[in-house]
């Protein structure tokens, strides 16, 4: 008799769900979403969220030629800004798992003229890409997304050239506790109404709130990727560390 394989286990916000229906859940979340994701983003961040992508895109070691890989890259905002630092022959590719996401990203792109990024739809936990493949990957916003972490940071790593450079742009913890407490009121109170008002979706951005809560802290995501094998491993807060940059080295 055959024995069953236990599945793994992921948290989908607050709840605990099999790994593979995490990605099903998931990717309902974005569905829903996709079509007033910037939109909301402008106006739950106040803006903030352009300028935090734009201090991470200018943290990587991005120069002319260099081919890019930008996961969970949705509606192409890191691309935008990485497109002319690779220049012309240089190429980024656009992914993401959502499939909505990824075409109002594509779209994106092509509505700024754009022609060093292409878009792939695949997972982030499974690479399709040969070993050492990129100068640079990154990923904004998405890992807390994901629903096995260790396992998309050995599949980038796997990816990247010897001396390629990850770079994570994250939700994270508020170093300051008056600040945290603003923060966790209008995460769980705020946000959804919004959500609601904005997007018709209030479970969503609900959704949101507990999975940035769920995430890793600064220090937690650092060993996470020490563990896994990347080298010269740092961390920089942004907004007394609502957000986080986070990067680490594939050794020569």
């Amino acid at each position: 008799m055959t024995k069953k394989t236990e599945s793994k286990q992921s948290f989908f916000g607050f709840q605990q769900v099999d790994e593979e229906n995490k990605k099903k859940m998931v990717e309902e979340i974005f569905d829903t979403v996709s079509s007033d994701y910037d939109l909301m983003n402008d106006i739950l961040s106040l803006g903030a969220h352009r300028l935090w992508k734009r201090a991470a895109v200018n943290s990587c070691k991005l120069r002319p030629n260099y081919k890019v890989l930008d996961l969970a890259g949705g509606t192409g905002d890191m691309v935008k800004l990485m497109s002319s630092k690779v220049g012309k022959k240089g190429l980024i590719i656009l992914s993401d798992i959502n499939k909505k996401m990824l075409e109002t990203g594509r779209d994106n792109i092509i509505d700024k003229g754009i022609n060093n990024v292409i878009s792939v739809l695949l997972d982030a936990e499974e690479l399709p890409f040969k070993e050492n493949s990129f100068d640079v990957i990154s990923i904004a916003f998405g890992l807390r997304n994901l629903s096995n972490k260790q396992r998309s940071l050995e599949s980038v790593l796997h990816c990247l050239k010897p001396g390629g450079e990850f770079v994570i742009l994250e939700f994270s913890k508020p170093t300051n506790d008056y600040i945290r407490e603003l923060y966790d009121l209008y995460s769980y109170e705020i946000l959804p109404k919004v959500g609601e008002i904005v997007a018709n979706s209030e479970e969503s951005y609900r959704y949101l709130a507990e999975s940035i809560r769920m995430h890793p802290n600064q220090e937690e995501l650092l060993k996470l990727m020490q563990d896994t094998g990347y080298t010269s491993c740092q961390y920089e807060n942004l907004s007394n560390g609502i957000v986080a940059i986070h990067k680490g080295i594939k050794p020569k």
